[in-house]
């Protein structure tokens, strides 16, 4: 029973009217989002907005006071949770613009370390390119990359008609899924304390420094870089980044420099991973599409200038997009 109601009033009105003011606010701007202190002074007032209504519901001669207080914390429940579902809602332009760079860069350090190791293959690759010539048919399992540099590159240039005449479509198709399964098994290695991923990116490093090397010492750069570039500009940072996320997977598993039991240090960097895999997978749509449709067509059909210049702009444009995108954002809370 509230003995003193008029006191009671004076004291908690001025809360209810800032509680009023506050839902006014939200709602009278379409995606207004609010700031930590304005969303943690919204819950209190809800809350105490709340147990005001318990104690008026004891005193029965004021139904038209219950009444608005029952209004007033109906809404504020309805915003409160109404906004968790909003923000629960995936919203794919956000995503990719916002969350997906934001994601990228808070593991950046496991980016570079992905690097770093796809380099150290590459140059062990091209020592092997230039020091032990039957190296090659146990590195590359492709028979197009078999024959000698100046004999593909001779045939490539012959060959007038359309090779992937009717099939681009499923043959793009193949690349996205079959690089998205070889994205997500270097995401899944990371289970192996991030051995798995070492040997897959070290492993690419070889092959992609061996064929590089073999290239340039046969001659044959501009057909390279021509050939590597439109789609290899979108498609090896992609798998780089697919690393990137099983080398953050290992340091959940291994716990370095935290006591946090391993199901709370796997929950804390779930977000990022699904983001940055779902990232990759979007990436590898395009380089697919690319490959397919661009890379394979080389001079006289298509000039090497003009697919080495789409190539990188393709390049600089993922560059900013990663480094930039999202800045300035409200980045996610993950302590």
């Amino acid at each position: 029973m509230i003995l003193d109601l008029q006191r009671f009033i004076a004291d908690e009105q001025p809360y209810w009217d800032e509680l009023a003011a506050l839902l006014d606010q939200i709602d009278g701007i379409p995606g207004w989002r609010p700031s930590l202190d304005d969303a943690q002074r919204l819950h209190y007032l809800y809350r105490r907005a709340s147990a005001d209504l318990s104690r008026v519901t004891t005193f029965a001669a004021e139904p038209d006071m219950r009444g608005y207080l029952e209004a007033l914390v109906a809404r504020a429940y309805t915003e409160i949770h109404s906004a968790n579902s909003a923000r629960r809602r995936l919203k794919p332009v956000t995503w990719m613009f916002v969350t997906f760079p934001q994601a990228f860069r808070r593991q950046v350090g496991a980016f570079w370390l992905a690097l770093g190791i796809t380099l150290a293959g590459a140059s062990v690759g091209g020592l092997l390119a230039a020091t032990d010539v039957r190296a090659k048919g146990a590195l590359l399992p492709f028979p197009h990359l078999q024959q000698s540099p100046a004999e593909r590159v001779a045939a490539e240039e012959k060959r007038t008609s359309d090779r992937l005449q009717g099939g681009k479509a499923t043959f793009a198709a193949f690349l996205m899924t079959h690089n998205t399964k070889v994205s997500i098994l270097a995401l899944a290695l990371g289970m192996t304390w991030g051995i798995g991923t070492i040997v897959m990116l070290f492993y690419n490093g070889i092959i992609l420094g061996f064929i590089s090397l073999e290239y340039i010492l046969g001659g044959q750069a501009a057909f390279l870089v021509g050939w590597l570039l439109p789609h290899g500009s979108i498609e090896i940072p992609a798998i780089l980044l697919a690393g990137q996320a099983g080398l953050v997977l290992a340091g959940a598993v291994i716990g370095w420099g935290t006591r946090a039991p391993l199901r709370e240090r796997l929950q804390t960097i779930a977000p990022d991973l699904v983001t940055i895999i779902g990232g990759v997978a979007v990436m590898l749509v395009w380089a697919g599409i690319v490959e397919s449709f661009l890379s394979q067509y080389h001079e006289p059909v298509l000039p090497y200038s003009a697919k080495i210049l789409l190539g990188s702009v393709e390049l600089i444009a993922l560059i900013v997009f990663l480094s930039r995108s999202g800045r300035g954002a409200e980045e996610p809370d993950r302590a």
